[in-house]
């Protein structure tokens, strides 16, 4: 029985959040091995926050203050924020997507919340490679912050004018090369990219730079990855439940939009004024470049762990 017909109303889990999160682990089975060889294997535990309770799902020893429901589902009363979208070891390993329902986080609608999650499932594969934690550690960036919000908050020159302008300069290129059809052009536009990006680096410091190449190796290569999902799953087909949803859009249907939003995005980027946020739409953009550049490139993502450098290095 699908997880729809199987859930019961002692654990209160809204119907319409039992099919999303059903259509997730059918979208993430169909796709994910052609978006990025390997992620299959990858765990997919989430939970799951709604106005009153929190639901578990594929966690392999859920905590003691999770009470099991005859169909096997795990809840316990609300802990964390309704809005909160994020991955991290909640419970120890493996990471949990900790996702509230769409209208109350950025995604809004069903259909976006999927790739959204998606999103989320990429950085479960993320983590879950050998040696990352001590990777990261080894950047020697959280100046003793022990709590993790050193990734969201490190101290970097984002209002600098000579940045500001080195950063103008640079996506302009990008968006020029991610957006040019002739072959002959397109090669002119990677090559005045790199050159952009190589000028960029070497305005920051030894340690802004590990910083900015970590950002973009995680959070950007992750943004490309709802994109792919959607061209992956084009010919996807939703359940009936799923597509019966108000807010329902075919993946198909997103699959364009969600690429000219984010090239569009990196168009109105401000490093002064968004901050950290440019990493999702550079970073991205970098993403649909390397697919056209070469169709094997992620086979070296892992290989050179939280950097895309070495893809644009002279």
């Amino acid at each position: 029985m699908t997880l729809v017909a199987r859930t019961v109303c002692a654990q209160a889990l809204p119907h319409e959040d039992a099919v999303r999160v059903q259509e997730f682990y059918r979208l993430a089975d169909v796709v994910s091995e052609s978006v990025w060889p390997g992620w299959s294997k990858t765990p997919g535990p989430l939970l799951l926050v709604t106005e009153q309770q929190e639901f578990l799902f594929r966690f392999p020893s859920p905590p003691a203050e999770f009470k099991k429901s005859a169909d096997g589902t795990y809840a316990r009363p609300r802990k964390f924020p309704t809005t909160l979208l994020a991955t991290f070891p909640a419970f120890g390993p493996p990471a949990v997507i900790v996702v509230g329902e769409p209208q109350a986080t950025e995604a809004k609608s069903s259909s976006r919340w999927l790739l959204t999650m998606m999103h989320e499932h990429f950085h479960q594969l993320q983590y879950a490679q050998a040696g990352y934690y001590d990777a990261v550690q080894a950047l020697d960036l959280s100046h003793g912050d022990q709590s993790g919000m050193w990734i969201l908050n490190y101290a970097f020159p984002y209002d600098r004018p000579d940045l500001n302008a080195a950063f103008e300069t640079l996506k302009a290129a990008l968006i020029r090369a991610v957006n040019e059809p002739r072959e002959e052009q397109f090669r002119a536009a990677v090559r005045q990219y790199k050159n952009e990006r190589v000028a960029f680096v070497k305005l920051l410091s030894a340690e802004q730079a590990r910083y900015l190449d970590f950002q973009l190796w995680q959070e950007g290569i992750a943004r490309y990855v709802e994109i792919d999902v959607a061209r992956a799953a084009q010919d996807f087909r939703a359940t009936e439940e799923f597509t019966k949803l108000p807010d329902y859009t075919s993946l198909a249907e997103l699959f364009k939009a969600r690429r000219s939003e984010t090239v569009n995005e990196l168009s109105k980027a401000s490093l002064k004024d968004w901050k950290r946020v440019v990493v999702y739409s550079w970073g991205a953009s970098e993403g649909l470049l390397l697919e056209r550049l070469d169709p094997h490139w992620k086979a070296t993502y892992f290989q050179y762990p939280l950097s895309m450098r070495h893809y644009w290095s002279e």
